[in-house]
Formats: C-alpha cells, sequence, structure tokens
C-alpha cells in the first residue's frame, strides 16, 4: 500500500502551526501519544559526534493510528477524530486534542516526519505502516504499508534532520522540570502512565519541593481547589496559573502575576465548573469575564498569603513590602492571611 494525502488547508496556516518552541512541540506529540490510550511514553534525543541533536523520537505503547481513517487523520486540519467525544476509547482518560493540529508542530523539531504506527485492525492482526512528510511540502504525506507489522500497538514518531533550536533541549533537568510541570496534573489523575525523557522519569515528585493545597470559597458560593507546587529549580514557563479540569486535564494558563520572593511555582486552579467555561471561551478572557474573574481574584489572594507565610525564606525587602500590603488590605483579606498564618505556625510548632 503507497498513498498520498493532502492537507485542506493554506500552506500558510499549516506552516505557522509548524514554527512552535521544540518543547512545545514535544509537549503536543506527548499529548497525542496520552490521546491514543498510551500507558507509557519515551522521548529521546539523538545526538550527533559534536553531542548536537540530529533527530528526535517519540515512542508510545498506545493504539495507534487506524489506516483506515489515514485520510481524515491526516487530511483535513481542524477534522481530529477528537472532536467527536471527551475521552479515550479504551482507559476512558480526558482528550487533550481537538483540532488535528498537534501533528503540524512536529515540524518545529525538524525537517522530515514519520510517523511510524502499528494498529490492530477489527479481524484482530496487526497492520503496520509509515505516514510520512517534508517541512518544504507540510500539506502532503505518503502513507506506506510496512513489510513486517511490529510486535504490539503503538506509534513512533520519528523527526529527523533536527532544527538548530533543538538543542535547547538538551538540558534535561530543565526540560524534564518544565515538562513534569505540564502533566503534573494529568499523572497525579493517572498514576499508571510514566512519562520518560532520554530515560529520565517525568514527574513531579523529583523535581517539586513543596506542595500545598487549598480550598476556595467563592462570594458567590462556588468552589474551587488550589494546587501549588514549588519546584527545586527555575525554570521558563515558572510563576503560571494554571486553569484545570476535576479530572487534571489542563485548560488554560497565563502568568500568576503574584510575587513569590523568587521561589518558581506553578500555580493549579481546579474546579468541575472550568470545562464548561472552556468550551465557552470563557477562561481565554480572564478578567474581561466576570466569572472567571472571580476566580482569578480568590486564587491570587491566596497565592499572596501563601507566598507570605514562606516571607521567611525570602529577602527582607519582600517582607517589608507585604508589610505595607497588609495595612491596605480589606479585613476580609486580612483575616484570610492572619489565619494562614496561623495554620503556618501551628504546622511548624508541630514538626
Amino acid at each position: 500500500m503507497s498513498k498520498h494525502i493532502y492537507v485542506q488547508a493554506q500552506a500558510d496556516h499549516i506552516a505557522s502551526l509548524a514554527k512552535a518552541a521544540p518543547i512545545s512541540a514535544i509537549e503536543e506529540l506527548v499529548w497525542n501519544a496520552l490521546d491514543a490510550d498510551a500507558r507509557q511514553v519515551q522521548v529521546d534525543l539523538i545526538t550527533n559526534a559534536l553531542g548536537a541533536v540530529e533527530a528526535v523520537r517519540i515512542s508510545d505503547d498506545g493504539t495507534g493510528i487506524d489506516v483506515l481513517k489515514a485520510d481524515s487523520t491526516f487530511g483535513s486540519l481542524g477534522g481530529s477524530w477528537k472532536r467527536l467525544g471527551t475521552e479515550t476509547p479504551g482507559a476512558r482518560r480526558r482528550l487533550h486534542g481537538r483540532h488535528g493540529r498537534g501533528r503540524f508542530k512536529a515540524f518545529a523539531l525538524g525537517d522530515r516526519v514519520e510517523w511510524r504506527t502499528t494498529m490492530r485492525a477489527a479481524g484482530g492482526e496487526l497492520l503496520s505502516y509509515v505516514i510520512s512528510g517534508e517541512a518544504s511540502s507540510p500539506g502532503v504525506f505518503e502513507v506506506d504499508s510496512a513489510p513486517q507489522p511490529g510486535p504490539g500497538t503503538g506509534t513512533e514518531v520519528y523527526v529527523s534532520n533536527a532544527r538548530v533550536n533543538c538543542d535547547s533541549l538538551l538540558n534535561a533537568t530543565e526540560t524534564v522540570q518544565t515538562l513534569a510541570a505540564r502533566f503534573a496534573l494529568y499523572l497525579k489523575s493517572y498514576p499508571d502512565v510514566r512519562i520518560y525523557f532520554n530515560g529520565l522519569p517525568v514527574t513531579p515528585v523529583i523535581v517539586q519541593k513543596v506542595t500545598t493545597g487549598y480550598k476556595l470559597s467563592l462570594e458567590n458560593g462556588a468552589e474551587a481547589k488550589l494546587e501549588v507546587i514549588e519546584w527545586k529549580r527555575k525554570f521558563v514557563g515558572a510563576g503560571r496559573l494554571v486553569f484545570a479540569g476535576p479530572d487534571g486535564f489542563q485548560l488554560h494558563e497565563q502568568p500568576a502575576l503574584v510575587r513569590s520572593g523568587g521561589i518558581p511555582f506553578t500555580a493549579y486552579l481546579v474546579s468541575q465548573r472550568f470545562p464548561a467555561l472552556n468550551a465557552e471561551n470563557a477562561l481565554v478572557m480572564d478578567e474581561l469575564n466576570p466569572e472567571v474573574r472571580m476566580y482569578l481574584d480568590e486564587a491570587r489572594k491566596v497565592l499572596k498569603a501563601h507566598f507570605l507565610t514562606r516571607a521567611e525564606e525570602v529577602d527582607p525587602d519582600f517582607v517589608r513590602e507585604w508589610e505595607e500590603r497588609i495595612e491596605s488590605m480589606t479585613d476580609r483579606d486580612r483575616r484570610l492571611v492572619l489565619d494562614m498564618l496561623k495554620k503556618s505556625l501551628k504546622g511548624k510548632k508541630a514538626k
């Protein structure tokens, strides 16, 4: 079997999707694997004799890409099968992608991309094939059958002729930490999932310093949870406030806009209300949406109080600034801060 698939979209639009940062492209390809019910995803950098990244490989043990649906899967931008459901077919995990754009981000890593995949046909037999594309013509994909089926279902995305900026991924510690922050709640919700980067496990446990959870009660009676993870090291993307559903699926993120005294952190705001707000495109409006603004305001109040309790670990100027802020707070916010300080002191005495 050999055929060509032509994407029904403008070439400049496709090219714009391929201009993502390397870490963003890696993240999207990992999500694609997880959406295919993968329980283990491995990301590996292949380097040359000079130590530069030559190729990138992302492999998984998911269900593979259905060869019978290759035309719809690769041929229609915005026509992803995922738009028809919210859960993966097998493990019933929350779906991430819906627009069929993730595959094009692979070209942000290199000039040639191959999807080497094995799926199980309706009759039970395994079928393997390769879908390949070139950055020079990202709207055209070639499909070829593999001479022998693989040992099990799954997909390997192999990106060759890697771009120079892929060398930014060579800092394994920072890359693992960045990925851990992105998948933190998902991995917590689905503990059987494993992600590895160059053999290192991507898990918040090994890169987080402190995790603190809070229950938020809004003035309109709504409730939410706020989980603050303080990281051991600074990294690009720290200091973000992430909106997530109760299953740990991240829906939207933005700068937290809270001084932490130099402590790198990610704050995860969780509510069962957020998936609906996201479907209404309300989350991306941030403060412009009254309901979203309520959640943001309350989360930031708690975050400010949280880092005030950590003030002894930061510089005196930070403490002095907070002393001045407390004086200008409303009675309600001042009580919130004082209550958190009391709890913090009790915890220290218990130790």
